[in-house]
């Protein structure tokens, strides 16, 4: 199953844990927003919505693991609703900090709305879930991208935009 020290297809325990950081963001966000309204709730997760299915769309189609298990299992998923793309294109794309603003708003909107309730109406619950949020959103993506997603991913091999902006950013640093 493992080859080139990367999967093929990724173990299913891997795509549990690399989801439920995501997972666990998008929750402790609603649960943050809620404090806002309810509608604030379900248009946040309306925005986590359309990130899923925007990444689906112009990325996960294009890349090695369409059709497969990556390690977000998003692969497989993307091939039950979108048509393939072209690989080639995957490996030419170049992402340039800005094209993540959208992805680091689902953990920044939350962050925002929190601060602002905690000023208004300081709340223990709300305090840690930012400080939740925080952690998952940095240390936690980075943990799961580090030791298990980008560490066996095929596509890094092949050419991945992302870890091209990542190792440019941390040879800068």
């Amino acid at each position: 199953m493992k080859t080139c020290d990367s999967y093929e297809n990724f173990p299913p325990k891997i795509v549990l844990l690399s989801n439920s950081v995501g997972v666990s963001i998008y929750a402790v966000g609603v649960y943050i927003m809620a404090g806002c309204g309810i509608w604030w709730a379900v248009l946040y997760l309306l925005y986590c919505g359309f990130i899923e299915i925007r990444l689906l769309r112009r990325s996960c189609v294009n890349c090695y693991y369409y059709g497969k298990l990556c390690a977000f299992g998003k692969g497989r998923l993307s091939a039950l609703l979108f048509k393939k793309g072209y690989p080639e294109k995957f490996t030419q794309d170049q992402i340039r900090w800005l094209d993540l603003v959208p992805d680091f708003l689902v953990s920044i909107i939350p962050l925002i709305a929190g601060i602002v309730l905690l000023v208004t109406s300081f709340n223990w619950v709300i305090l840690a879930l930012l400080i939740v949020l925080v952690a998952l959103s940095s240390a936690g993506n980075a943990f799961v991208r580090g030791s298990y997603a980008c560490k066996y991913c095929r596509q890094k091999e092949l050419g991945c935009p992302a870890e091209k902006l990542f190792n440019k950013a941390s040879a800068n640093a």
